[in-house]
This record gives structure tokens, sequence and C-alpha cells, in this order.
């Protein structure tokens, strides 16, 4: 009998040009909350996400003139499955420590200078984001992980959140093609659930979905995939599934900017665009997600979060 892989290993030779290459995977591999086993050899808990995830570095790498193979892996010695997770956990506990530490120094200086410093404000709204990102690669529950989100949230209890007016107008319509099957994986998350907002009330407002396994669907002819690898709707560079809809039928509309953005940094783990929304639309979706597990149902409730935000910056509130 063969046991199931527990491990993606991602193997990777870059060449010396372009000079920016290895300090760009460096950073993505981070993101991602790879380890390394060795030099140019990197492993990630066997998911669909994961495998979606170096399945895109791994082209990237191909498309900059690098090789790059990615394999399942069962580890029988040398390297222990308790090893390989405990190494997982220690890196992640050294985050949260960094976290707490932080928290610490910024609840002093919180209650120093009083609420509503922008200062301390944009330290706190990053140290906000970056729990977040930890937490959304802390795979096997590392020890400090409680700790940090006790710093966090006093922080949080001791400031008072402030309102930042968002410039954003009118909705606009682009519809191309009605009541087409698109499809995408189980389990979806943040960007499935914008793009499909964003494809019934923009694109296709008959649109029916489809939820497939990440591995051995083959598509039907008139199929639209979507945040899927080798998809007709996916990532592109480092735009995520969102982005790329909204380039590709040209929606125009600002109150879509904002959206963008916060759907950007949480998908794809960064805190590129620092929007003070983007950590409550995080905890909210991971909220969502752990109480519906029905891809449907989660479509439905992503949808009345996506409208409510949308309404708030077409607003200009």
């Amino acid at each position: 009998m063969t046991a199931e892989a527990r491990w993606l290993v991602l193997t990777h030779h870059l060449p010396p040009d372009p000079p920016y290459l290895r300090a760009k995977v460096r950073r993505r591999l981070e993101r991602l909350g790879a380890e390394a086993l060795k030099s140019s050899v990197y492993v990630l808990p066997n998911s669909d996400a994961a495998l979606e995830d170096f399945s895109w570095l791994r082209q990237e790498i191909q498309d900059e003139g690098g090789e790059a193979t990615l394999a399942t892996a069962i580890f029988v010695d040398g390297v222990t499955n308790e090893r390989l997770v405990a190494q997982f956990r220690t890196r992640r506990d050294g985050d949260y420590a960094e976290i707490v530490a932080s928290a610490r120094d910024l609840l002093d200086d919180l209650l120093a200078a009083g609420p509503r410093n922008a200062a301390i404000e944009g330290k706190i709204q990053r140290l906000v984001k970056r729990l977040q990102e930890v937490k959304a690669v802390d795979f096997h529950q590392a020890s400090g992980r409680a700790a940090a989100e006790r710093a966090v949230a006093a922080i949080e209890e001791a400031r008072t959140e402030p309102t930042s007016p968002v410039d954003a107008r009118g909705p606009g319509t682009a519809e191309v093609g009605r009541g087409r099957t698109w499809v995408t994986r189980v389990g979806v998350g943040v960007d499935r659930m914008a793009s499909a907002w964003l494809i019934r009330k923009f694109i296709d407002p008959e649109a029916r979905f489809q939820f497939v396994p990440g591995r051995g669907y083959e598509p039907a002819e008139r199929d639209l995939r979507f945040d899927m690898f080798e998809g007709e709707f996916t990532h592109v560079g480092e735009a995520c599934t969102f982005e790329v809809l909204r380039t590709r039928f040209a929606l125009a509309d600002p109150a879509l900017t904002p959206l963008a953005e916060i759907v950007h940094d949480i998908d794809c783990k960064v805190d590129e665009y620092g929007r003070p929304e983007t950590a409550g639309v995080a905890s909210t979706i991971d909220g969502l997600m752990r109480r519906h597990a029905d891809d449907p149902v989660r479509l439905e409730r992503g949808a009345e979060l996506f409208d409510s935000l949308y309404e708030h910056f077409a607003s200009g509130a």
C-alpha cells in the first residue's frame, strides 16, 4: 500500500540574469511560508492551495530562463515528518514572537501619545496585516499564535479606529456573454469569492458556478475557468484573478479600485497597498470560511460582503 504524500517539494536553479530574480523568488517563498530543506529545495504541506502557489512560482522561474521541478514526497529517512512540522512551527513561533514584541512597544507608544496619532496608527495597521500574513502560513498551529493574537487585540482595544474618506464614484457595467458556466476549485477563498461577485455583478449576471477538484478536472467545451492553474481567467504575474478580470473586461468603475487592492493584499499575502480595511475584510473572510464549508454558500455570503464594501466605496463615504 502506498502512503499518501504529505509534502510538496519545489527544486529550482536560477540563472545569473536577471539579477532581481533571486530576490524575487526568495520573497515569494517567504510569503508562501515554504521551508528550505537545503539550498534551492523548498517544501510545503501537500494541499491544493500549496500546489497552485508552487505551480505559479515554477512557471515564473521557467519564464525567466530558470529551471524548476515540483514533486510530492514522502520522507522515509534523514528528514522526518515530525522534524519538518517542528521546523514550520519554529519559524512561525519566531514570527509570532516578533509580533508580540512590536505590539508591546506600540501599546506603550499609544498609551503615551493617545488615540488618532497618524504615525502610530500606521504602525498598528501594518502590525495587524503582519499577523494576518503569518496566520495564513501557520500550517501547523504554532504555539505562539494565541499570544500574538492577544497582543494585537490589546492594541486594537486601546485605540480609537479612525475613519478615512474614500474617493469613489458611481457604478458602471460591462457584460460579455450571459449564462456561462464558470468553473473553479472547491474550497473557495477571498479571490474566488470576490471574482464570482465581480462576474455576477458586472460581467455575466446569469453566470452559473461549478466547483471541481484541484486535480484531475477536464474542462467542458464552454466552461470558463477562473482562479485555476491554466484557467481562462486566473493569476497573471503578481495580479490576482479579481484584478485580471477587471482588466480583461475593462471595468473602469473607480469603486472597484480599493476592492481590488484589498483582495490583492489578502490573496497574495502582502501589504502592498496597506488599506486600513484589509485586516477587517481578511478576518471576516476567515470567519465566513470557518462557518461555511459549502462553496455556494460561501459565494452567497461573500457576495453580501462585497456588495456592502462596494456601496461603501461607491458612496465616497
